[in-house]
């Protein structure tokens, strides 16, 4: 996996059993196996190209990682307790890389909270200023009797009632 990260695009297997070939000897059926079971376990996809697959990474190492941890620190009986055994397994460059990461969310879900209430307002000054002819008039009190149909007047005659004009 590290090499299908660092190159970040599609690999073949002979692409990555030649650059671990430079590190140490190495078969090519080893690699094969290797990556058809990343495949099987979902780390990567492929997609066949002449002969051979090329394999791309399903997540990055970033997403992985966070994934590990996630699920570690879900299976702890006490997950405060746990945070604060693991913080205190991190480095000061550790910490200061949380530290920068949990101003990052904030300053992310500050940004996010921030246009979630602008667009309300939006949305709210968007509605005052819709314009009376978009507005639905009140309903009268429903006490008033309604005219039968055969007792309605024919339309453009006067039925005592002003027009608004």
């Amino acid at each position: 996996m590290t090499r299908v990260w660092q190159w970040n695009r599609p690999v073949t297997v002979r692409e990555v059993l030649e650059d671990l070939q430079q590190e140490r000897s190495i078969a090519y059926t080893t690699v094969m196996t290797v990556m058809d079971n990343l495949h099987q376990k979902g780390w990567v996809r492929r997609e066949v190209d002449g002969r051979a697959y090329r394999y791309t990474a399903v997540s990055t190492r970033a997403a992985y990682a966070a994934a590990l941890m996630n699920e570690a620190w879900s299976k702890s009986d006490n997950p405060a307790a746990a945070l604060v055994a693991f913080f205190g397994m991190m480095s000061s460059e550790q910490r200061r890389s949380l530290e920068d990461a949990v101003a990052l969310v904030r300053r992310d879900a500050s940004e996010e909270a921030d246009t979630e209430a602008i667009s309300t307002e939006t949305e709210a000054v968007s509605n005052e200023g819709a314009g009376v002819q978009d507005r639905e008039e009140p309903e009268e009190p429903q006490e008033r009797e309604e005219p039968d149909a055969s007792e309605e007047p024919d339309e453009g005659a006067d039925t005592g009632r002003e027009s608004g004009r």
